[in-house]
């Protein structure tokens, strides 16, 4: 627990950080003017100089503690095999034979909404947003360098499908976290859950294909693809669907593509092991800044800010509606403040089942508003680790030129409302309550 009441000033890294990457970039013309690193470190620098009476250890321990958490490390773990993936996986011609396969049977006005219907199954069946958009992010760019779609477009499409399986899958993190901190049962709180997030997810698919019903390829032709070189990403797809956990699910990926390479001959054994090498390091930077931002908002959680957020929230609850929609504000500005969903919800659960008891609010709907106005912000914010990892990827691209393509997370945050303000569902039975 932090030793500070919490006030404003609390938030001044948070606040500091985003200005700094967000402001730099708007005022430049260029998001990129600002390495996002860079604001990471002086905003931690500047956390540093509040409270001063504080002994500097003190504050360096809650620095270290919130860049060293379980959760963060995971992350990395999960950057860097992605990496690993993706390096031997485009060195044996995984990506270029993906691609083409795609452009030779598909029209290039159902590229788009294809590529958001294999995230919403992968992430849906391998319950986590990450592993899926650094396993299909490589073929969302190589579409649209093939076509007419932008880049940022394509990422921010398999961000959306991301988001829709890791809101809803019985494996995620953030739907057990938020169904065990309701004391509702999985399958209950995914029956209200799903008819809230599902015509949002239709309604995406829609605009998607109405942004590339004029779509071409920039280039007539054969694409040559051979079937080989596609497995590692089918298998991939294949085994995400049977539910493997992501680490196993990259890992083997990797393994398999490197296999295949050698039996192809597409490489020998010491340009796999270089192809995996660069693959490594080129998401060494985005390992960093994912420490950096953890480390932060850490601090920014031991000097009270995060409590700070959420009294202030709680204070302005006064009916079951108004109590849904506190809870929607506070796994959302909870979201914001940590970039990370299931952290968010594990923050908030607690309050949540207070205020959903006190208020009469069903369990059902208290866990749904959690993991979707969990999964809607976490799949918005520039510096969240599905934006830092597609960004990542992709070279050139900051993760702020993603945002204003977002199309499903924004639809699944206004899909969250609705659902609060036309009193979604309206009834429910007390036996389904654990």
């Amino acid at each position: 627990m932090s030793k500070h009441k919490g006030s404003f000033v609390s938030l001044l890294p948070l606040i500091i950080f985003v200005a700094l990457f967000i402001g730099t970039g708007l005022i430049a013309g260029d998001f990129n003017a600002m390495p996002i690193t860079v604001a990471a470190v002086i905003a931690s620098v500047l956390a540093f100089f509040l409270y001063f009476k504080e002994p500097f250890k003190d504050k360096l321990s809650a620095y270290l503690k919130g860049a060293a958490q379980e959760n963060i490390i995971l992350i990395i773990v999960i950057f860097l095999l992605s990496g690993a993936f993706s390096g031997v996986a485009g060195a044996m011609g995984a990506v270029d034979s993906t691609v083409n396969m795609g452009l030779t049977f598909l029209p290039g006005s159902l590229l788009l909404s294809g590529i958001f219907i294999i995230c919403c199954f992968v992430s849906l069946s391998m319950g986590t947003s990450m592993g899926t958009v650094v396993a299909i992010a490589p073929i969302a760019i190589g579409i649209a360098d093939q076509t007419e779609i932008g880049v940022a477009l394509a990422l921010a499409t398999v961000i959306g499908g991301a988001m829709f399986g890791d809101n809803l899958s019985f494996i995620s993190d953030t739907t057990i976290v938020a169904t065990r901190t309701q004391g509702v049962k999985m399958i209950d709180k995914f029956k209200v859950n799903f008819w809230i997030v599902l015509p949002g997810a239709l309604l995406t698919v829609v605009i998607l294909y109405l942004l590339t019903a004029d779509v071409s390829l920039s280039e007539t032709g054969n694409y040559d693809f051979r079937f080989i070189e596609v497995l590692p990403y089918l298998a991939v797809l294949i085994v995400a669907l049977l539910g493997v956990d992501v680490i196993i699910v990259l890992l083997s990926g990797a393994v398999f593509a490197g296999i295949l390479g050698l039996f192809t001959g597409a490489f020998d054994i010491f340009t796999l092991i270089t192809a995996a090498g660069e693959g490594i390091a080129g998401m060494q930077e985005i390992a960093i800044i994912t420490i950096l931002i953890a480390g932060m908002i850490g601090l920014v959680s031991h000097y009270g800010g995060i409590t700070y957020l959420l009294d202030t929230i709680m204070s302005r609850i006064k009916s079951k509606k108004g109590a849904e929609l506190g809870i929607a504000s506070l796994v959302s500005v909870t979201d914001i403040s940590t970039a990370n969903n299931t952290i968010s919800i594990i923050m908030t659960g607690p309050l949540a089942k207070n205020i959903a008891d006190e208020y009469d609010v069903d369990p059902r709907k208290s866990a749904s508003i959690l993991d979707t106005f969990a999964a809607g912000f976490q799949g918005l914010i520039p510096y969240g680790g599905q934006m830092l990892a597609a960004s990542g990827l992709a070279a050139g691209i900051s993760p702020v030129e993603i945002m204003p393509y977002s199309i499903y997370p924004i639809i699944l945050i206004i899909s969250g409302i609705v659902a609060i303000l036309i009193g979604f569902p309206r009834k429910y039975s007390k036996e389904n309550v654990k």
